[in-house]
């Protein structure tokens, strides 16, 4: 994990005078209350399976771990963008020591926000604020992507095919840094790949997803990668559907490990070949913990594959042992710097072709 410091000076000075005249967060800590978290959802709902619950579990495990009250740690739902600001400064209003977004689509709000209260700790995730009261917190999720192109492409070939596919959210550098590390490691694991990129155009929409993964699986695709959140689901639906009926496909999950997601059936089978995480449950527990001791600091935190903020599950049950064997050794490759992954796709939006026909 490294850390870059914005601001330092400011910063300094804000610690020395919040540490002499106090502040509305510190002025709500008590025995029972010795931080309080608040953390508001993007669109795809705290339930979404993937982001936003994810974020949300390392703020309960922090909870769970430092025996805090309920009334200690919180959340708001975001139905819409006109929702950042007022769930941000509602949060901050309520004595929050700590307020957590998830999503690049809150750097607007935050950064707004943050300067009207500049006696409260902010954490985006995903996203790049620079004010001396916000943690931003990114990841190499390029570097996991690597490794979900390669288990697709392989599990593809190793059903007699070339096709795999790419389902985004949208588009843009966050999502555009998945497609990127998705299409290289495919590309690395067979030369032949042709790989399908579709976006749905928002994170919540699981009816176009499954849409388009329908779309993706006629044409012959037999793994998806999926970086589209909430509406993700609706790929893993499609996924299901097919598997339930005969047709054997799969999907790769995103941000937390999916497999209990997309199981069907009554033998515990499971349509996720494998997920690509990103430890957002890491990154809002650390924050958590750093201003209940008093060691928060403003800047970037970048999570990589190195010091685990980004990877695969464990525990795979559907890859075979040789595409376990694969990953394993493109993991340590990715570490010692053997293999540099890109953050920059090349294939556009609906169309589908080899990543090396740039």
């Amino acid at each position: 994990m490294k850390k870059f410091s914005i601001m330092a000076v400011t910063a300094c000075l804000v610690l020395l005078l919040s540490a002499c005249g106090g502040s509305d967060g510190d002025s709500a800590k008590d025995d029972t209350c010795p931080v309080k978290v608040g953390f508001v959802t993007d669109m795809g709902g705290i339930d979404d399976r993937s982001f936003n619950q994810g974020s949300w579990e390392g703020v309960q495990q922090f909870a769970k771990d430092n025996k805090l009250d309920k009334s200690c740690y919180t959340y708001l739902e975001s139905k819409t963008e006109a929702d950042y600001t007022t769930n941000l400064s509602t949060l901050a209003d309520d004595g929050y020591d700590i307020v957590i977004a998830a999503g690049y689509l809150f750097i607007d709000s935050m950064g707004d926000v943050a300067a009207q209260y500049p006696d409260t700790k902010f954490l985006i995730i995903d996203g790049v604020v620079e004010a001396e009261n916000v943690e931003s917190a990114v990841f190499a999720a390029n570097e996991s992507s690597y490794l979900a192109g390669m288990a697709a492409a392989l599990e593809a070939k190793e059903q007699g095919s070339n096709d795999v596919g790419f389902i985004g959210g949208m588009e843009g550098e966050v999502i555009g840094a998945f497609q990127a590390g998705f299409e290289q490691g495919a590309l690395d694991a067979n030369p032949d790949v042709i790989v399908h990129v579709d976006y749905v155009g928002s994170y919540d929409d699981a009816g176009k997803a499954t849409t388009l993964a329908a779309k993706q699986y006629d044409a012959g695709v037999k793994v998806i990668f999926h970086a589209a959140g909430n509406a993700g689901n609706g790929v893993i639906k499609e996924a299901q559907t097919r598997s339930e009926a005969g047709d054997i496909v799969y999907v790769v999950g995103v941000d937390k490990d999916q497999y209990d997601t997309g199981k069907y059936g009554d033998d515990d089978k499971s349509v996720i070949l494998t997920s690509a995480l990103k430890r957002v449950d890491v990154a809002t527990y650390d924050a958590a913990k750093a201003v209940m001791d008093d060691k928060f600091e403003a800047g970037v935190t970048t999570y990589t594959l190195k010091e685990n903020g980004v990877g695969i599950p464990e525990k795979n049950p559907n890859l075979s042992d040789s595409i376990k064997k694969a990953l394993d050794k493109a993991i340590a490759d990715i570490k010692d710097g053997t293999i540099t992954v890109n953050e920059k796709p090349v294939i556009a939006n609906g169309s589908s072709k080899s990543p090396k026909a740039k």
